[in-house]
């Protein structure tokens, strides 16, 4: 290949570089990207924007009027993750948890030969419907610092069930929740309402109307 050829290539090399560099840069004097400022979709489980307030606290749904009626079979099959560290019967030994035999309706921490936790014991009273309610929907949220290692029952038919069941082993004499406790449970549980606000269109329109009412004697006289 002579000196002339290889000036040729050379050249036409030259040339598309050339023209490469021509058309980025008239492409970017015409073309501008957008950049959105919100996701198209919405990701769930994502930061609201700032300023939204805080977060709503996070409930277990009320269980108190499925008690009654609740599968006392499926309750005992439930139990059976629990039966590693807890025993039923009356007079039962301790495991890594207590012996929960009367547990329903009876007091927090009572057993003298099991060492419970110092939250558990600072907790006190008794465990009514509601307290087991809560304890077996997120033990570490119900009472922070216990020794339990469970993550909890999400659904509220398996909690009344659980409860149901543990009602029978020991706690019969334990009154059934009233229409009364059933209502409160429900009300105390309800998820807050969501906040509306005024829009500007209405409030501007409030006046306007209140001037035609004030005006409207007038014009019938």
């Amino acid at each position: 290949m002579d000196s002339m050829e290889k000036n040729k290539i050379f050249a036409a090399v030259l040339c598309a570089g050339i023209m490469a560099m021509l058309s980025g840069f008239i492409a970017g004097q015409f073309v501008h990207p957008h950049i959105p400022d919100e996701d198209a979709v919405p990701v769930e489980g994502a930061e609201g924007p700032a300023g939204g307030g805080p977060a709503k606290p996070q409930l277990p749904d009320p269980i108190l009027d499925l008690i009654a009626d609740a599968d006392i079979a499926k309750g005992e099959k439930l139990s059976k993750a629990c039966a590693a560290c807890h025993s039923f019967d009356q007079g039962g030994p301790n495991g890594v948890g207590p012996n929960l035999y009367g547990v329903v309706g009876g007091p927090k921490a009572h057993l003298s030969d099991f060492e419970y936790s110092a939250a558990m014991q600072a907790k006190g009273g008794a465990w009514s419907y509601e307290d087991l309610n809560f304890f077996l929907w997120k033990p570490k949220k119900y009472i922070e610092g216990t020794k339990m290692n469970y993550l909890g029952l999400k659904k509220p038919g398996d909690r009344a069930a659980m409860i149901a069941w543990l009602r029978q082993q020991g706690s019969g004499s334990f009154a059934m929740p009233s229409a009364a406790e059933i209502e409160a449970e429900k009300a105390a549980l309800a998820p807050p309402e969501p906040e509306v606000e005024e829009s500007a269109d209405a409030s501007e329109a409030a006046p306007a109307a209140e001037g035609e009412a004030a005006e409207a004697p007038a014009e019938a006289h």
